[in-house]
C-alpha cells in the first residue's frame, strides 16, 4: 500500500490521476487509497453492496453529466439536429471506437446491444438447408435463440458442445470445437468471455483452427471490451460483437458489431437500407430513429476509460477478482466455477455453495448481508455471478467473504 494522497478530494479524472502520476498500473492495482478516490466519482446507493456491475455499468458522473448534456442539447436543436449533423457526429463515434476496437472504420457499425450485433450476422447469414453451426451451452441465451429460428427457417443443424468450467489447457478448449466441426460447418459462435463465469476463451487459437477448416467464427464480445486489453484483428476473428452499456460505461442503448471486410458483401440486413454497395458495412445498420446522445456519450465513455488507462483498469479488476476469489477457494462446500489460473479471467468470476440452491444464495446474499448478485443455475453453471468495479471496495469485498464463509458452514 502506497498510501501517499489518499487524503485528496476527488475532483476529475485528470485531477485525480495528476496526484498519482508517479506509480505504475501495477502498484496502483492494490493502492486502495487511489481507488477510494475513483469511487468518489460515482453516484452509488448505500443499500447494499453492488456486485453485479456486469449487466450494466452505473456511469461515473463525469460520463453522466457529459449524456445530459448531450440530451439537452439534441432536444435544444430538435428536427434541425437530426436532419443535419446526426449521421456525421455518428460517423465520428464509429471512428473513435473503430481506434480503441483497433479495427478499420469501414468494418465497424454501433448498434444497441450485443444481442443485436450477432442477431445480425446469424439471421443475415448465407445460410442453406443442411448447414451446420456449432456453439456452447454457456454461450448467451439470446443467440442461442436465433439460431435455433434460423434452423427452423432454414434448416441449419445446431450443435451444441459444453465448455468445462476449469480447463487443462488451451487445447482442451480447442479441440471441443475442432471435434465438432463437419464439412457441412459454416459457422462457429464463441464467447471471447463466458457471461456466466468470467472465463476467457483462447479465441485467436480457435480462429485459426477453425479458419484451417474452412469455417467462420463469431465472437461474443459483450464483457471483453474495455475489460481487458486487445485488438479485434489480432484475434482473427471474422465477426465480433459487444455492448457498450457494460464495461466502457456508455449509457444504455449501443452496443457495436465488427464486420471483416470480406464477408459484408454475403450477409442479408435485418432492415432495408435503400441502394448502397454491397460491401458498404452501414447498409447492415439501418436503424430508424433512436437516441442519438446516447451515440454522442461513446466519445465521453472512451476519454474516461483511456484517460484512466486500459492497464491500470484490468489490473485493478483482476486484482479484486482474485482478492476474494483466494480467500474462498479451499473454504469446504464453496463451489468457484471459474478457472484459478489469473489468464483465464478477470473481474467476473461465479461461487456457489455446496447443497444450496443459485437463487437461494443469491437471496440470502442480498436480504442477510446485503450485497447484490445474480444467481446462474444452469450450463453446468450453479452459482452466483460476481461481478466488482473499479469502485468496489476490498471492506466490502470482505463483507462478501464472510458471508461466503458463514453460508458454507449451514
Amino acid at each position: 500500500m502506497l498510501g501517499v494522497v489518499g487524503s485528496t478530494p476527488f475532483q476529475s479524472l485528470d485531477y485525480w490521476l495528476d496526484q498519482f502520476s508517479s506509480f505504475t498500473a501495477t502498484e496502483l492495482a492494490d493502492e486502495e487509497s487511489f481507488w477510494e478516490g475513483i469511487r468518489k466519482g460515482y453516484r452509488l446507493k448505500s443499500d447494499y453492496i453492488n456486485l453485479e456491475n456486469g449487466y450494466y455499468s452505473i456511469l461515473p458522473q463525469e460520463i453522466l453529466d457529459k449524456y445530459l448534456e448531450h440530451i439537452r442539447e439534441v432536444n435544444y436543436q430538435g428536427a434541425y439536429y437530426m436532419r443535419t449533423v446526426q449521421w456525421e457526429n455518428k460517423k465520428k463515434m464509429v471512428s473513435k471506437l473503430a481506434a480503441l476496437a483497433g479495427c478499420s472504420e469501414d468494418e465497424l457499425i454501433i448498434t444497441r446491444n450485443t444481442t443485436e450485433s450477432l442477431d445480425t450476422i446469424i439471421g443475415g447469414f448465407p445460410w442453406k438447408a443442411g448447414d451446420e453451426s456449432i456453439m456452447a451451452q454457456q454461450d448467451y441465451g439470446a443467440m442461442q435463440d436465433m439460431f435455433r429460428l434460423v434452423a427452423k427457417r432454414h434448416g441449419v443443424v445446431n450443435k451444441v458442445i459444453s465448455l468445462p468450467n476449469h480447463p487443462a489447457s488451451d487445447e482442451e478448449i480447442v479441440n471441443l470445437y475442432a471435434n465438432a466441426i463437419t464439412d457441412k460447418t459454416k459457422l462457429l459462435m464463441v464467447c471471447h468471455m463466458v457471461n456466466i463465469t468470467g472465463q476467457i476463451l483462447p479465441v485467436r487459437k480457435i480462429c485459426d483452427m477453425a479458419h484451417s477448416r474452412g469455417v467462420q467464427v463469431m465472437v461474443d464480445g459483450a464483457h471483453a471490451l474495455a475489460h481487458i486489453r486487445f485488438s479485434i484483428p489480432d484475434l482473427h476473428c471474422d465477426y465480433y460483437g459487444a455492448s457498450l452499456h457494460k464495461w466502457l460505461s456508455v449509457p444504455l442503448g449501443a452496443g457495436m458489431l465488427y464486420i471483416k471486410k470480406e464477408n459484408i458483401a454475403a450477409l442479408w440486413p435485418l432492415f432495408a437500407d435503400g441502394d448502397r454497395r454491397e460491401d458498404d458495412i452501414a447498409r447492415l445498420n439501418h436503424t430508424g430513429t433512436h437516441p442519438v446522445a446516447t451515440d454522442l456519450t461513446i466519445a465521453d465513455a472512451i476519454d474516461f476509460y483511456t484517460t484512466l488507462g486500459a492497464e491500470r483498469k484490468e489490473l485493478r479488476l483482476r486484482y479484486l477478482q482474485n482478492y476474494w476469489t483466494s480467500r474462498v477457494r479451499n473454504i469446504p462446500n464453496v463451489i468457484l466455477n471459474t478457472p484459478a489460473d489469473p489468464a483465464r479471467s478477470c473481474a467476473i468470476a461465479n461461487v456457489g455453495i455446496r447443497n444450496r440452491k443459485p437463487q437461494d444464495l443469491a437471496e440470502t446474499l442480498l436480504k442477510k448481508y446485503k450485497i447484490y448478485t445474480v444467481a446462474i443455475d444452469g450450463a453446468g453453471v450453479h452459482g452466483c455471478r460476481i461481478t466488482p468495479s473499479i469502485y468496489t471496495t476490498l471492506k466490502e469485498l470482505d463483507v462478501f467473504v464472510n458471508a461466503l464463509t458463514e453460508l458454507s458452514k449451514a
